[in-house]
Order: C-alpha cells, then sequence, then structure tokens
C-alpha cells in the first residue's frame, strides 16, 4: 500500500479520546470508573432545544442549509452578543460550523500559508496545533505557567514572535487551565497583531461558564478579529456538532467558499434546535447548571490540593483543574494510566496539551456528578492519601 502522508508523522492522537475509549472498554469489562478525563458536560442537552429539534424534524426540515448557516440562527447569535456583551454584530459576519473544529479549520485555510507560523500558549488545546500541522503551518508553542495566569500575555507574544509568525491564536477562558485574559490583555494582543500585521483568533467556546465574573469578548474591542464559539460547552449540545465563527466582514465570502467545499452545510434540524438554546426558559436551565459546575469545582480543587497536587491559580471558567503531580511522579502518562488501569479513575495526562511541564501535569474535568467526584477523590486518598 502507498505511504499515508508525511504529515500525519506529526499529527499526534487526542490522548483524552484514548483514555475515554480505554476507560469505557474498562466499564464494559464490569469496571467501575470515574470519568474525570473528558470535556464533555454531562447533563442531556436542555429539553427545550431538544423540543425545537424534534419539531424541526417533524415538519421535514432534513435538507442542506446555506454553507454560513440558516439566517435565523445567524440572527439570533447576533443578539445573544447585543445582549450579553452590549455590542452589534452583523449577523453577515457570523458563519454557523460543525463545531468549534469546523471554525478552527476554516481560519486555519483562510490565514495560514505553509510554512507560517501561529504563536499558541503551551499547555493549550490539542487539536489547535493538528489544524495548523494539516495546513503546513507551525505551532509556536511558548510556555507559560502560574506566573502568566498559563495565557500568552502580549509582552509574551512580542517576545516570541518570530520572521515567519503570522498572528496569535489564544483561549479565554482557556483548555486545560480556565483561565482567562482580561481586557486590557485582549487589547494588547490586538495592537499587536495589527502592528506586525498579523491575525488574531481568539477561542471563546467557554464563555458563558465562567464562576461569578464574565469573561471580556474581544468583539467588545475590535471588528479585525476572528472568533472561535461554540454550542458545545455552555450550552450544552456536544453531540449536535454546531459551532459559530466571526469574522471582519471582508474575510467572510472567502469563508464561505471555504465551508461550501469542506462542508456543504451543517446539521439543519440541529441548527433549528439551537434557536432554542437563546430562549429565556432554555438560559435559565444553562445557568443553574453553570451554578452546580462551580459546586463541583470548589468541592474538587481543595481536596486535590489537600492530597498534594498542585494548583496554583483557582481557574475562573472553563471545565477543568489542570494540576502538578510532581510530588507522585515525573511521568504523566503513566501516572494516568495506573489511575485508570489499578483503581478506577480517569483522567487526561499534560502530554496532550503540549510540552512544557506536560510530564508532571494532569487534567481534572468536573464534568461529572457530585457522587463520582467524592467517589474519585476517595480512590486517590487511599492510593495517594
Amino acid at each position: 500500500m502507498r505511504p499515508f502522508a508525511k504529515r500525519l508523522q506529526d499529527i499526534e492522537p487526542f490522548r483524552v479520546v484514548e483514555v475515554l475509549t480505554r476507560a469505557r472498554m474498562l466499564e464494559r469489562a464490569g469496571r467501575s470508573i470515574m470519568h474525570l478525563e473528558a470535556g464533555e458536560p454531562d447533563f442531556a442537552t436542555a429539553d427545550p432545544i431538544i423540543r425545537a429539534g424534534q419539531a424541526a424534524l417533524a415538519r421535514g426540515a432534513t435538507g442542506y442549509s446555506q454553507a454560513a448557516g440558516i439566517p435565523e440562527l445567524r440572527e439570533a447569535i447576533a443578539r445573544w452578543y447585543e445582549e450579553e456583551y452590549g455590542i452589534t454584530v452583523n449577523p453577515s459576519r457570523i458563519l454557523v460550523t460543525p463545531g468549534a473544529s469546523g471554525a478552527l479549520l476554516l481560519v486555519a485555510a483562510l490565514l495560514v500559508n505553509p510554512g507560517d507560523g501561529v504563536l499558541m500558549a503551551d499547555p493549550g488545546y490539542p487539536c489547535n496545533r493538528n489544524f495548523l500541522r494539516l495546513v503546513e503551518g507551525e505551532a509556536q508553542l511558548v510556555p507559560v505557567g502560574a506566573a502568566e495566569r498559563y495565557q500568552l500575555l502580549p509582552g509574551i507574544a512580542e517576545k516570541h514572535w518570530q520572521p515567519n509568525t503570522a498572528g496569535v491564536l489564544v483561549a479565554s477562558p482557556a483548555n486545560p487551565t480556565g483561565e482567562s485574559l482580561t481586557r486590557a490583555e485582549l487589547s494588547g494582543l490586538q495592537s499587536l497583531t495589527k502592528q506586525r500585521g498579523g491575525f488574531l483568533v481568539v477561542d471563546e467556546i467557554y464563555h458563558g461558564l465562567t464562576y461569578g465574573f464574565q469573561a471580556p469578548s474581544i468583539l467588545q474591542l475590535t471588528d479585525e478579529a476572528f472568533v472561535i464559539n461554540s454550542f458545545s460547552k455552555y450550552f450544552g449540545m456536544t453531540g449536535w456538532r454546531l459551532g459559530w465563527l466571526v469574522a471582519p466582514e471582508a474575510a467572510v465570502p472567502e469563508l464561505e467558499k471555504l465551508a461550501q467545499n469542506l462542508f456543504i452545510s451543517m446539521s439543519t434540524m440541529g441548527q433549528y434546535a439551537a434557536l432554542a438554546a437563546f430562549e429565556p426558559e432554555t438560559r435559565a436551565i444553562l445557568d443553574a447548571r453553570r451554578d452546580i459546575y462551580a459546586q463541583r469545582r470548589d468541592f474538587l480543587l481543595p481536596h486535590l490540593q489537600r492530597l498534594g497536587f498542585d494548583v496554583p491559580l483557582t481557574p475562573g471558567g472553563a471545565l477543568y483543574i489542570y494540576a502538578g503531580i510532581e510530588r507522585f511522579s515525573r511521568d504523566s502518562q503513566r501516572f494516568c494510566l495506573d489511575m485508570l488501569e489499578q483503581h478506577g479513575v480517569a483522567i487526561t495526562p499534560g502530554a496532550d496539551f503540549g510540552r512544557h511541564k506536560a510530564n508532571t501535569h494532569v487534567r481534572f474535568a468536573y464534568t461529572t456528578s457530585m457522587e463520582a467526584l467524592e467517589e474519585a477523590v476517595s480512590r486517590l486518598e487511599r492510593v495517594l492519601g
């Protein structure tokens, strides 16, 4: 058989999926597994969204939609920005995508030439660097730690800008750390990229999942940045595979051309279902779930710290706790394997999120019930206490 494309040698597996697959295999074999690995909300999609999807199916909304999404959903997203952030976003600048991953792929294909580099924080969401490799670009990973709140701050980005750097990709709140960028820091990144003739992409998929504050959107500061968002996290629609991209007006025709070729369209019935995500009834459900996530974080964090995990910052958003394990191990993959195979606790190794101190970090996701978290802590205590 002819050899596969060379790029595949550089595209790493998504380790959290491998952990989840193995955990489910153990469950099928009769083992009790506490799932703290996957960044997927454990709540089923809210009932008003399900009912809207069922109604769309019942009336026959099963054909292709426009490549940029149905107009009603693009308009609903624009209203959401006005209600949440007090800003006006023209619906024509919004493209509905097959998950945030589809939006990231569109942005990579639009902005990155072969050999171009994109600065991003290390640790960070693993698929971003693989999307760049797919379009023959380069992920320029910048090591950041607690002193930088695990974020690619403007001064750090400026220091690491290279001759082939084309732009910056940041996430706020971030996976795996839950840390956010301030309004001033977002402004600094926008100024830097504009000064250098580059682009700025901000992943905002965990907006709505912040605890005690609202994360600022880059769209409050500029119309020139690219914004990624998703219906998967706050809106709890993971399996529906819907996200969106807000782009500068001039970029929309080229993005639509790419979307036409790459995706044709998104799930039409899913888009009609997503219209209900913005209704007051649904928002009340989603906000109540956010409060539950906060309770879980506030339970899990002190227990991990008491057991000896190094968590110097309280994550302000997202669904994760990024923890140092130097007291126990310097091989996060072996540590996670042992926790899963021997003790039935599934967590994600730091190697999924980059290179910087990856061997001494793991990610806990509090996307499971309080009862499961209590049992997971009990198991960890028996092993590490």
